[in-house]
């Protein structure tokens, strides 16, 4: 499986790296433009520790009139992919499996929560997701917290720093279909891995 294998604070997780504000131009987020087909809905991905059982990292994928990532303090890229201020435009199923693949190795496993929701609810959550401005370090999950707390459906949403306390919320949620997903793949392939990304098509 392709893969970028990049850890950002060594000694705690893989997770939250600051982000530098980045402002891809007009005519790459519309080039990038994807719709997904079936209905509108907002994923969580929850990246666990698989030996502590440690949150160390929260990700939203987002299906409203179009597909984005909100991947907050992250690392995740791709070079075909532009980026405003940690939302991914262009997001492919193909792309959706690399953010997956991404982070799941064999000592991090990627935790998937989908919600079916309205498309007056997606737009919203879109539309936070680009109005939040780049994520610094260690608050993707207060964060994504924050774009969903007061849109409807999500009132009861906590305010939390903590990846697995806002897993643990947006469980609750009724309707939510999860998902674990499990790599055997060793923490040190970055470069190669990396290579084969870069070189992917969309």
């Amino acid at each position: 499986m392709m893969r970028a294998l990049a850890l950002c604070c060594a000694a705690l997780s893989l997770s939250a790296c600051g982000a530098e504000p980045v402002w891809a131009p007009d005519e790459a987020v519309q080039a990038a433009h994807f719709v997904a087909e079936g209905p509108k809905s907002i994923t969580l991905f929850t990246v666990v520790n698989n030996r502590s059982g440690s949150g160390a990292h929260s990700g939203l994928l987002i299906n409203a009139s179009e597909r984005i990532m909100f991947d907050p303090a992250g690392t995740w890229h791709h070079p075909r992919i532009p980026e405003r201020n940690d939302v991914h435009f262009g997001i492919t199923d193909k792309m959706v499996l690399f953010y997956i693949d991404y982070h799941a190795r064999e000592t991090f496993r990627v935790e998937q929560q989908t919600l079916f929701v309205s498309p007056e609810v997606a737009a919203m959550v879109a539309a936070r997701a680009k109005a939040y401005g780049a994520v610094p370090k260690a608050q993707c999950a207060n964060s994504i917290s924050t774009i969903l707390r007061g849109v409807p459906g999500f009132e009861g949403m906590p305010a939390t720093w903590f990846p697995n306390k806002l897993h643990d919320a947006f469980g609750a949620l009724p309707g939510v279909t999860e998902k674990v997903i499990r790599d055997e793949d060793a923490d040190d392939n970055h470069g190669v891995l990396l290579v084969q990304a870069s070189n992917a098509p969309n």
